[in-house]
């Protein structure tokens, strides 16, 4: 064991501060078995770990740190160690690594891991160190535990004063969640604690998706007599990763066949568009726009951020859905839900604003900042059923969270700030019969702030029409003789990978047609007498660009043309409802 922590130790370039990571597939390389011990007996030999790094300090004659640790890091890729549900009882005192999302953090604190008490009689020392199981109580010694082997059983000793008795460490206490989006439907997510000690400590913030290799362990506190003991699970942590990656990701087939798909449709690439377009929702007939623009909100834009100012343009875009009841808006929400592995579905119906921001709750006597809706969904798109039902009271809330995408807290003695860098979908009725006569802000009862935000506003209307009622009804009763069978040209799979794929690996840039479109598109807009206010302000422009650069990443390419500015400016007309120039059913009937 000290061998191998030397020879890790020597492939340092610089001094160790607090923490040595140790690959553990290095160590398998190294001692098959010693890899087994430490993966099930992880209590035992990982405190052994620590021991060895100390004499292999001195050993090899460097500074020598007592608090230094060993970190696992890397397990190996199998069921029985990777997981993404939490464990249970049975895993106790094995190395595990749990994926899921970081719904609370705790207060930083300092914890004493060890105390040195001094023999009155024999005038030795002897050391007690903290019960891991008992949340790190320190129990005092019922006789004297100093001259190894002979002890004197003196039951006068005192605890040594000063540093020389004194051992501490950073401690801080984290909760984690299972991923939503990976449960069955009505699954109640679990959680679990997490300890993190050392340079572990203010790593992860709420919202943060994490995957955390550590040592599961069963706490309990003090025993009283006549009551059952109250027994938890925890995760003692030995590496911490922030940011992991918890979605789907495109694998080199996948790859290849997006690149020949684009190939083969070079010719006509409208037509290829038209194609993802139509495996979007597939159970919704028609609503050709709303499908293709909520497409664009999950792919997005690209972010832009001045490292010097500490300013950031997002890239996120927003939809808000208004319509009539049985307009599909609903069903738009569950399935964006199901295709971003990040996301977070709610209702507007009781939600409060501490649901869908922050809220500061009370756990054993200190404050704690648990996440909510918005931010959970960083990094993802939150999906807001009925959104009108929000209090306006509480509409505010997700002003700073839709336009800056943080949110900043002072709640209960704490100040911080939480990334919210998410897309939001919003689906809500009309307050209503819809008025085509009026404006957008007329009909949804939403403020100027918070109607300007959404780069998108479509409007669904349920207006009579033959033609269109036959054909809906024949789709229906067309899809229950089918018996389920799949009638999209690309699989869910296959359209869930190519979001990830085009969202992470193309950044359009804007070219001087596109630029000629949006701006002279975004002054007409200006200068028009039935404009309106609550839609034409500088964030119209910045809504254009965002969608001419998510229609570039559709489109799979790498610049942003003409044809995607069109398309944008098409979409944003039927955000202007009556004044559009595809008319008011556009959003239903239209189709390039």
């Amino acid at each position: 064991m000290q061998l191998f922590l030397e020879t890790c130790y020597a492939t340092e370039i610089s001094d160790l501060d607090d923490a040595l990571h140790v690959d553990m597939g290095r160590l398998i390389e190294f001692n098959i078995d010693l890899a087994q011990l430490v993966l099930e007996r992880s209590t035992i030999f990982l405190p052994l770990f620590h021991q060895a790094l100390v004499s292999a300090q001195r050993k090899l004659g460097k500074r020598v740190n007592e608090g230094a640790r060993v970190h696992i890091t890397h397990l190996p890729n199998h069921v029985a160690l990777q997981r993404t549900k939490m464990p249970g009882t049975g895993d106790g005192g094995r190395l595990l690594t749990v994926t899921g999302t970081v719904i609370r953090t705790g207060m930083v604190k300092v914890m004493e891991t060890q105390k040195t008490y001094a023999c009155l009689k024999c005038r030795g020392t002897f050391v007690i160190r903290a019960e891991l199981e008992q949340y790190h109580h320190i129990p005092k010694p019922a006789r004297c535990l100093a001259g190894g082997e002979d002890y004197c059983n003196s039951t006068s000793f005192a605890p040594m004063e000063g540093s020389g008795g004194l051992c501490c460490s950073d401690y801080q206490e984290i909760k984690i969640q299972e991923h939503v989006g990976r449960l069955a439907l009505g699954t109640i997510p679990r959680s679990i604690m997490v300890i993190l000690e050392g340079s572990l400590v203010d790593v992860a913030k709420s919202g943060d998706a994490a995957r955390i290799t550590g040592t599961l362990v069963r706490r309990w506190r003090a025993l009283t007599v006549g009551e059952r003991p109250d027994i938890a699970l925890a995760l003692h942590a030995t590496s911490i990763e922030t940011g992991a990656g918890d979605g789907p990701l495109a694998t080199n087939d996948f790859r290849q066949g997006f690149r020949a798909f684009w190939l083969k449709q070079a010719a006509a690439p409208m037509v290829g568009r038209d194609t993802i377009v139509g495996s979007m929702c597939p159970q919704v007939y028609g609503l050709f726009f709303v499908k293709l623009a909520a497409l664009l909100v999950l792919i997005g834009g690209v972010a832009r951020a001045d490292a010097a100012a500490g300013l950031r343009v997002r890239g996120e875009a927003h939809l808000l859905l208004v319509g009539d009841p049985g307009t599909a808006k609903s069903q738009f929400l569950k399935y964006a839900a199901k295709l971003v592995p990040r996301s977070v579905l709610t209702t507007g119906i009781g939600s409060s604003a501490a649901g869908l921001t922050v809220t500061a709750v009370r756990d054993g006597g200190e404050w704690q900042l648990e996440a909510g809706a918005l931010v959970l969904a960083d990094g993802g798109v939150c999906c807001i059923d009925e959104f009108g039902s929000i209090r306006d009271s509480e509409k505010g809330t997700v002003l700073e969270a839709m336009e800056q995408q943080s949110i900043s807290v002072a709640k209960a003695g704490i100040v911080c700030r939480l990334n919210a860098r998410c897309s939001v979908l919003a689906a809500m009725n009309p307050k209503a019969k819809y008025d085509l006569e009026a404006s957008l802000q007329i009909n949804t009862a939403l403020s100027s702030p918070l109607l300007s935000r959404f780069d998108l506003v479509l409007v669904l209307l349920d207006t009579p029409d033959p033609l269109w009622d036959e054909r809906v009804s024949s789709f229906i009763l067309e899809g229950q003789r089918d018996e389920g069978e799949e009638r999209v040209p690309w699989s869910f799979d296959e359209l869930q990978a190519y979001i990830a794929f085009v969202k992470t690996t193309i950044h359009p840039q804007s070219t001087p047609a596109s630029d000629r479109v949006l701006t002279r598109y975004y002054q007409l807009q200006r200068q028009r007498d039935a404009a309106n206010a609550s839609r034409t302000t500088i964030r119209l422009l910045e809504s254009l660009i965002r969608l001419a650069q998510a229609h570039a990443r559709l489109m799979f390419r790498d610049k942003v043309l003409k044809e995607d500015a069109v398309m944008a400016v098409a979409l944003m007309e039927t955000t202007m409802g009556a004044a559009s120039i595809l008319g008011v059913d556009a959003t239903l009937y239209f189709k390039p």
